[in-house]
């Protein structure tokens, strides 16, 4: 697995990315620009740049400006006086030494990405985390503003012509080049920057592993737009599954998908786990059949961690398997159910008994989704966040600690733009790593990937006897203490990080105890785990915090002490 690491946590309205103070003149330090403008001539790249330079509090550099410094004169008088040849040499010399050193926001001339030089640079640097972004314009609009704008050495003659035939020779070059693409048809330069500054803002984390087709998790504000390049071109029909709760987002992706050339089934299902079942399983089936699905169709899931893990059920059971793109809506489906390819539903026996391990095209966690989402179903998300940091990543306990009133206090009103959405924004991005992490080394959870079931043995007993209106971050959460508090009894951790899992979940507003059902029905539900091996209870525990371990068939008196403590809220 490689993790590339987009953006940082700038804050979008509060200049947290600030570098140089937003001056041409102010000295900075050396570093990588934050991202990279190509574009044919006219497609705005120095006006979007330049605003989305300010966006962001940080400098912007179009490289012709540096090129003619650097030649002491203007870019036509170079390539009249010293040929095309010559200036595209220096000017690969002057795009090398920016993509080191500039920061901020660079825009380069429009035929640079044709040089081979140019394109190894970007490539390289697009490997240590950066982003090349394609400003596909209007032609008819940039081939005006190209004819007005001047200084334009190989639109010389017949303009519009002469932009036609560059468009048609740069056009498939550029779009390889880039890793991220804008379309500003119709968009002012300031809609054009917001655009623009949302992607580059994005964190991406890449999955790969043995058995995975390589996927992009893309965490970040209107990470949506990319539905249709996840999707591709191959499906003609989409079904796009969702609840009625997350109706304003699922308006926009329909509008989306239908903007793309997709036709769209819109399959309503029940909120929550009410939608997990075969019977809503089989009435999509019978759909997909009724509206002509095929094997090169897909399927979109958007919503919570139940509806996302329904369609990627779907998905891997219609004919064997199509391709799926999931949107989560809620921090707890960012964070778990979206990522990683497990799908399935529940039986009346148990939760996720039938299922399968199917890997999705691509998740789109759009941050901008969080704006609805109520308080108390933000808050069971940090479960599984406050889980993966005591697994595997201590940072995201530190961070947790850190902000937890801020956390606990959270409103969807007045998030974006808040501080807070970095801070989310990198719990987000630090746990899906930590997910990443384990399902590219064990997609089907041979051994490894059961570690990120840390507290769900006793969760999804909780779940089950609740009848599912218990949230699965709480029961997790509970779930994590239990399974400390058994790491305790047997002496792998000592009493002070089982007091840290109670303080730490307690601060953020999460349950750590629960007295709702009797021991004998916690037990058999216990034995039907998917860890379970045979007769044998199978755990997951802690020996320190970042070091899980597999614990097989403990003795049954601790894990009756276990169960009480958390019972009692010891």
């Amino acid at each position: 697995m490689t993790e590339h690491r987009h953006g940082g946590h700038g804050n979008r309205q509060h200049g947290q990315r600030r570098r140089s103070g937003g001056s041409r003149n102010t000295p900075r330090l050396a570093e990588p620009p934050v991202a990279v403008l190509i574009g044919m001539p006219g497609a705005g790249k120095t006006r979007v740049g330049g605003e989305v330079a300010q966006m962001l509090g940080v400098r912007f550099t179009d490289s012709d400006e540096v090129i003619e410094h650097r030649a002491g004169m203007r870019i036509t008088e170079y390539f009249s006086e010293y040929g095309e040849p010559k200036f595209r040499e220096l000017e690969s010399q002057v795009i090398a030494d920016l993509l080191r050193t500039a920061g901020g926001i660079v825009s380069l001339g429009g035929g640079a990405p044709m040089t081979e030089s140019v394109r190894c640079n970007l490539q390289k640097y697009i490997s240590q985390g950066g982003k090349v972004v394609y400003l596909q314009a209007d032609p008819q609009e940039a081939m005006e503003r190209a004819r007005r704008g001047g200084n334009r050495p190989m639109l010389a003659g017949d303009a519009a012509a002469r932009w036609r035939a560059l468009y048609e020779e740069r056009d498939p070059v550029f779009d390889a080049v880039a890793n991220v693409h804008v379309h500003t048809r119709g968009s002012s330069p300031q809609h054009a920057a917001r655009k623009v500054m949302d992607m580059v803002m994005e964190h991406d984390v890449h999955v790969t592993g043995t058995s995975i087709t390589p996927y992009d998790v893309r965490i970040g504000v209107g990470t949506s737009n990319h539905l249709a390049e996840v999707l591709g071109d191959r499906p003609v029909r989409i079904a796009l599954i969702h609840t009625a709760p997350v109706q304003r987002h699922s308006d926009r992706a329909r509008a989306l998908l239908r903007q793309a050339g997709y036709e769209v089934s819109d399959v309503l299902i029940p909120d929550a786990e009410a939608g997990k079942t075969i019977e809503v399983a089989n009435g999509i089936w019978q759909r997909l059949g009724n509206e002509g699905f095929t094997r090169s169709d897909a399927v979109v899931g958007l919503g919570g961690g139940a509806a996302t893990d329904l369609a990627g059920f779907v998905a891997a059971t219609w004919m064997r398997g199509i391709r799926y793109v999931n949107c989560p809506t809620s921090l707890l489906a960012m964070v778990d159910a979206s990522t990683g390819g497990k799908t399935g539903i529940n039986t009346p026996q148990g939760k996720n008994l039938v299922g399968s391990f199917y890997t999705p095209a691509g998740v789109l966690a759009d941050m901008r989704t969080l704006e609805t989402l109520p308080n108390d179903i933000f808050i069971e998300g940090l479960g599984e966040v406050a889980k993966s940091g005591f697994i595997r990543d201590p940072e995201i306990l530190s961070i947790l600690e850190n902000h937890a009133q801020q956390l606990r206090e959270f409103n969807g009103s007045t998030f974006l733009g808040s501080p807070l959405e970095d801070v989310v924004a990198e719990l987000i991005e630090r746990t899906v790593k930590v997910k990443a992490y384990h399902v590219s080394n064990d997609l089907r959870e041979a051994g490894l990937r059961e570690f990120l079931n840390y507290g769900h043995t006793l969760g999804h007993a909780i779940e089950q006897i609740e009848h599912f209106k218990w949230r699965h971050g709480n029961a997790v959460a509970v779930g994590c203490v239990f399974a400390a508090e058994l790491s305790s009894i047997l002496g792998y951790i000592d009493q002070d990080l089982v007091d840290y899992h109670r303080q730490l979940l307690g601060s953020l507003g999460l349950p750590i105890s629960w007295s709702g059902g009797d021991w004998d029905s916690v037990l058999a539900l216990m034995h039907r785990d998917k860890k379970a091996r045979g007769n044998t209870l199978r755990f997951v525990v802690l020996e320190d915090v970042g070091h899980p371990i597999h614990l097989d068939d403990p003795p049954i008196e601790a894990v009756h002490e276990a169960f009480e403590r958390i019972r009692s809220a010891h």
